[in-house]
């Protein structure tokens, strides 16, 4: 098991060197000598800890602690004053900005281990409950509401850096007749099969898989145009067929299909863009041109609805241009099985 992470911040090069020798051994050390490097070494590198001056020039160690605070993707992160003052309104100045502790200077290393061995192990429990609160219990990968929270950090980056996004939406076919057959216990597995060949089909470490509840599954594929989204259109299909899962109930097949909506934010859309100069432009030319990650969600959902109502087994797709007019979704031409295998080297 890799060891903890901490961040210590201090403007003093003997405390750093004091911090660093006691804790080595306890977690790998980084540290920032101001409040600004600081912050941006967190940003980077989310650390486990962070052992924190309260008084250092520019941005001090209370300015610092609100600021990790305020950060969704830090607020977990517990902070400690390392600070030679005593006095209660600095102790009750750090509590109100989010501080986990308090260390005084000078500093006693038995204690400074203590404490901080004290709040790692809290900052372990809190990450493995959360953990337990964002994964699918029966199929291990994101639960719905971890994946919302993930296509929306996505959308985020996209109107950063101007990548394509797409979105598949798996249903797997007659569900409700293969778990009546079958059983519930059958059913997990089923599920549980599934979301492993899924997660073996995105290959790429930026694409995330989750359950919608029920029979329902969802891929996100950052920096994936409609060509690639095809692609993996593909791939889901033939994965979830070489599973080869019986279902005699079914009216489609032998055994376990599936049946996939797709949608895809790109250049090619004509909602597409630019971000973020040209929003109020065309904001008031066309308010279609105003999107966001929900309606990307909403157009593969009805491009999966009429996959469905076409009898299973079958992909569309809904530009998020397209809404409002889910009529205008289109069959996805699968490419066949021989062209999704790699190319001889």
């Amino acid at each position: 098991m890799s060891k903890p992470q901490i961040l210590l911040v201090d403007d003093d090069v003997g405390s750093l060197q004091m911090l660093r020798r006691t804790l080595a051994e306890t977690a790998d050390i980084r540290f920032a000598s101001n409040g600004t490097d600081a912050y941006r070494l967190a940003l980077e590198l989310p650390p486990d800890l962070m052992l924190v001056d309260a008084e250092m020039p520019g941005v001090n160690g209370f300015d610092l602690c609100a600021a990790v605070k305020a950060n969704p993707r830090l607020a977990d992160i517990p902070v400690i004053f390392v600070t030679s003052h005593a006095e209660p309104r600095f102790e009750v100045r750090g509590l109100e900005v989010g501080a986990a502790d308090f260390i005084a200077k000078p500093i006693n290393p038995a204690l400074l281990q203590a404490r901080v061995k004290t709040q790692l192990r809290m900052k372990q429990q809190g990450d493995d409950l959360r953990r337990l609160v964002t994964v699918d219990a029966i199929t291990g990968v994101a639960n719905q509401a971890r994946f919302t929270e993930l296509l929306e950090r996505e959308w985020l980056r996209l109107r950063r850096t101007l990548d394509p996004l797409s979105l598949v939406v798996v249903e797997l076919d007659h569900f409700r007749a293969f778990t009546q057959r079958y059983g519930a216990e059958a059913a997990d597995a089923c599920l549980s099969s599934v979301a492993h060949a899924l997660e073996a089909a995105c290959q790429r470490p930026a694409d995330s898989v989750g359950r919608l509840g029920g029979a329902k599954f969802a891929l996100l594929l950052p920096q994936t145009p409609r060509a690639g989204a095809v692609c993996m259109v593909g791939k889901v299909m033939a994965a979830i067929d070489a599973l080869s899962i019986e279902h005699d109930s079914s009216p489609s097949a032998l055994h376990i299909t599936a049946s996939l909506g797709l949608s895809t934010y790109d250049e090619l859309s004509p909602s597409w863009i630019l971000w973020p100069n040209d929003l109020g432009f065309a904001r008031e030319q066309n308010p279609r041109l105003i999107c966001n990650a929900s309606e990307l969600f909403n157009a593969a959902e009805k491009a999966l609805v009429l996959a469905t109502l076409a009898g299973g087994v079958k992909a569309f797709s809904l530009d998020i241009a397209d809404l409002c007019s889910p009529a205008l979704a289109e069959e996805v031409k699968v490419p066949s099985l021989l062209q999704l295998e790699p190319e001889p080297v």
